[in-house]
């Protein structure tokens, strides 16, 4: 994507917030030609904490539409926090990611997933009796191999840490573009 476009999703997802304040709706003029189907995550850190972060593993509305649910759920949803207060807007960072579509990772013996994954490149999805979904950046924050990072998305899901191994679940591999606001 090229940069100008990141800088006006940012803008956006900035102004989603601030707007929410305000019952006011954001202003997408600047964004409404960002149409294209792509899934996308917005997270926020607040003192390189994280803060919220949710999103859509799949295309279901044009981006920018996309980057304001995504923000304002990331916001005021995410049942692990709080729901954001306006006093703390100057303190939160807010950082895109825009997804390609997943992909099956194909096996026959749940040891072929450690190859077939590249930490820090590849976010996974697990798909079971539940699911679950970590962004590429999560790996690599957190110093984790491909089976440290198999585990988690187990744990995220709310599987067993070992549901990985076996081949009833299904899992995912996808790459995103991620950007940021500047501290």
């Amino acid at each position: 994507m090229h940069k100008k476009n990141q800088f006006l999703l940012l803008k956006l997802a900035r102004n989603t917030l601030e707007a929410a304040f305000s019952d006011e709706d954001p202003d997408t003029s600047a964004c409404i030609h960002l149409t294209q189907l792509r899934g996308c995550f917005v997270t926020l850190h607040k003192q390189q904490q994280l803060r919220g972060c949710i999103g859509f593993p799949k295309p279901i509305m044009p981006l920018y539409e996309q980057v304001i649910a995504a923000t304002k759920a990331a916001a005021f949803e995410d049942p692990r926090f709080d729901p954001v207060n306006v006093k703390e807007l100057k303190d939160i960072i807010i950082e895109i990611s825009i997804l390609t579509r997943p992909e099956l990772i194909k096996v026959t013996d749940f040891k072929e997933y450690l190859q077939k994954i590249e930490v820090g490149r590849d976010g996974l999805i697990i798909q079971g009796e539940s699911s679950g979904l970590l962004l590429p950046q999560v790996a690599t924050e957190y110093h984790m191999d491909a089976k440290a990072f198999l585990e988690s998305l187990c744990e995220k899901a709310g599987l067993a840490k070992d549901a990985w191994k076996d081949l009833k679940n299904k899992i995912y591999k996808f790459h995103a573009e991620i950007f940021a606001e500047k501290e």
